[in-house]
């Protein structure tokens, strides 16, 4: 047998190619925040994760750019051995300080942090409990482990109790969810989460990709909900709010320091680029001096949300900037997609397995810069096709 042959037989692409209804990998022309061009026609970005619109602030695009001319383009290098930076060290204390707790550790990119920290920390004999809508990176975490996985229904408590409670109590148990889940834009339940923790002697790990910059201020689902000291670890990627490329955990400092010891994609990957850090730090800065444009990324979020459902469409439980129009048949999603994109809005089709079965939609996520007519616009085009495939 040739290993090659479902490479050959995989038609699934070519057929959605054929039929105009491949909706990945689209080459955009330039990518300016709000607006992006694709063949030469504007489009406006409901699509992206840059919920500040941060990657085209001045100072942080500066801030790159005087990187790159102080240490060059990259360090060659992992931070184990010869590419660790004092920026590197700087921008992790910045990070420690606005989350809340002792210490920082930058990986290259949020799926390695995920990757990194929970293969380091659940060994042979020890447990890691999922929410059944976890992130991939943290299901991929769990599965180079050597521990054994445990899933509970999303959100669902009296399920995750169940769970726990079926679970040796002398072994160790790791529980690790989203805070902000990123394609139906609801919310971990952590002051339900932390006391069943607590009763099983269970430590938590918050997923704060989609939560850092937008939640609590700005530092996240914890400081939303009040309960910094209660979460063991908070993770967060550079690729959304910091405008930039990485991610990093947080937690108590003699923790961090053992994963920094442990986790293969730190050891063995290369360290970000100063670039990367520069701009991460800047747009750390932006977060502290601007938090007009947090609470304007809300404010729109709440008003989407509203005007969708005046519309008739079906938000599910979103509370946040990340706006699900939940559709339920892959055609359809596409269809709709196709539509929308043709008619100047850009949204993600979203279809199992990122979501189960029977919840597939577009996933729409906005900036702190989009200005209220791009919204509207947006609406409108919504209600137009929304109608036209009978959604609404």
């Amino acid at each position: 047998m040739d290993i090659f042959d479902k490479c050959f037989s995989f038609s699934t692409v070519k057929d959605a190619k054929e039929t105009g209804l491949y909706p990945y990998f689209i080459p955009l022309d330039e990518n300016e925040g709000t607006e992006v061009t694709y063949q030469g026609q504007r489009v406006i970005m409901c699509g992206s994760n840059n919920y500040l619109g941060l990657t085209t602030h001045p100072k942080v695009r500066q801030a790159a750019i005087d990187a790159i001319e102080r240490y060059g383009t990259s360090c060659t290098g992992s931070r184990f051995l010869n590419g660790n930076m004092t920026l590197h060290e700087n921008l992790e204390a910045e990070l420690a300080e606005w989350v809340g707790k002792e210490d920082a550790l930058i990986f290259s990119t949020g799926m390695q942090v995920n990757l990194g920290t929970i293969s380091a920390l659940v060994g042979r004999g020890d447990y890691v409990i999922l929410d059944k809508e976890d992130h991939a990176s943290i299901v991929d975490g769990a599965i180079l482990s050597s521990g054994k996985i445990e899933r509970f229904r999303h959100n669902d408590m009296a399920h995750l109790e169940r769970v726990m409670a079926s679970l040796p109590e002398d072994r160790g148990k790791l529980l690790v969810v989203d805070g902000l889940f990123s394609m139906e834009g609801d919310l971990a339940p952590l002051p339900e989460i932390v006391p069943l923790c607590e009763k099983y002697g269970v430590r938590l790990m918050v997923d704060d990709a989609h939560a850092m910059g937008v939640l609590g201020g700005g530092r996240g689902t914890a400081a939303h909900f009040g309960m910094t000291d209660d979460v063991d670890l908070i993770m967060s990627t550079f690729s959304k709010s910091f405008a930039s490329l990485g991610g990093f955990i947080a937690g108590e400092a003699d923790v961090v320091d053992y994963i920094k010891h442990k986790a293969r994609s730190l050891i063995f990957s290369a360290s970000i680029p100063a670039a990367n850090a520069a701009s991460a730090l800047a747009a750390l800065q932006v977060m502290k001096e601007e938090p007009e444009r947090i609470e304007r990324v809300n404010q729109i979020g709440a008003y989407m949300r509203e005007e969708y459902h005046k519309l008739g469409f079906d938000t599910g439980d979103s509370v946040t900037p990340v706006i699900p129009i939940i559709i339920g048949d892959d055609d359809l999603t596409f269809r709709t997609w196709k539509l929308l994109f043709e008619n100047g809005v850009f949204v993600n089709p979203i279809i199992s397995p990122a979501v189960s079965q029977g919840r597939q939609l577009l996933r729409t996520s906005y900036m702190a810069t989009h200005t209220d007519q791009q919204l509207d616009q947006v609406l409108a085009t919504f209600e137009k096709v929304g109608k036209e495939v009978g959604l609404i």
